[in-house]
């Protein structure tokens, strides 16, 4: 009997993982974030680390950098340059803590909060594309399961 080669597809890949809710998991996010950022970077200069950033300071009126090193789980240093060049932008701004000389809080401005509106357009249309044949019961289904594996990963230190 003659072996045919079957052509590998990432759905049968995906099928045959030993650890298949990982790498579904991880799948369905580089198919939604790698193309957003890539189309971010292309269009507006703004690399992950830097959105990230705007993305935090849009929730949250101050924050230092740290904060949003622990909140996105990006390495502080990554962190400490989109600081760096968000301020040079114009995107955010810095202060002195009054009661700590040696923290700075960090909030967005007008023009950084356009930015955000911008980047989030453009993350939102990639994760349309990539939920699309989610009705809107499994849509809220996915997302408290999502959840759920969320406060699992936080309360374990992930």
């Amino acid at each position: 009997m003659a072996m045919t080669e079957e052509t590998p597809t990432p759905t049968d890949f995906l099928k045959r993982v030993e650890f298949r809710e990982t790498a579904l998991l991880s799948f369905v996010t580089s198919a939604i974030i790698e193309p957003a950022y890539e189309q971010v970077q292309r269009e507006f200069g703004i690399i992950r680390a830097e959105y990230m950033l705007l993305l935090c300071l849009s929730h949250y009126p101050i924050l230092s950098a740290r904060d949003v090193s622990i909140l996105t789980g990006r390495p502080k240093n990554s962190i400490s340059r989109a600081v760096h060049r968000m301020l040079a932008l114009g995107h955010i701004a810095r202060a002195r803590s009054a009661s700590d000389g040696r923290q700075a809080h960090l909030s967005i401005t007008p023009s950084g909060r356009e930015m955000h509106a911008k980047i989030m357009s453009t993350v939102l249309s990639h994760q349309e594309v990539t939920l699309i044949s989610l009705t809107a019961d499994e849509r809220r289904t996915l997302i408290s399961l999502l959840d759920k594996v969320t406060c699992q990963a936080v309360g374990a230190g992930t």
